[in-house]
């Protein structure tokens, strides 16, 4: 937590003086950063950061579809209606035209 250097600091004495309802909006302010996530029996969250070098992704790849086209600018796999021109007979998507 960062501090303020340039605050005036609190005696022993003031900190007697804070009042009930400014200690319990405190706590409440502290309740409400606490980050709650929601995890399914079994899930562990991982932190950032963490090393992930022995996980292994899995995930079912689809082949391209017949509405579909590669741009031959950026390589990606969009929908028909995405498509901006032909240059040389390689198709172009929208963003890649701009």
């Amino acid at each position: 937590m960062a501090t303020d250097y340039d605050s005036p600091r609190k005696t022993d004495d003031d900190l007697g003086e804070d009042s009930l309802q400014e200690l319990q909006a405190r706590r409440a302010d502290k309740a409400a950063s606490i980050i709650d996530e929601d995890l399914d029996a079994g899930e562990v969250a991982e932190l950032p950061g963490a090393d992930l070098s022995n996980e292994e992704l899995t995930f079912r790849v689809v082949p391209r579809q017949a509405d579909e086209f590669t741009c031959s600018r950026c390589f990606l796999v969009h929908h028909r209606s995405q498509l901006a021109t032909e240059k040389n007979g390689q198709p172009v998507c929208r963003e890649c035209a701009a």
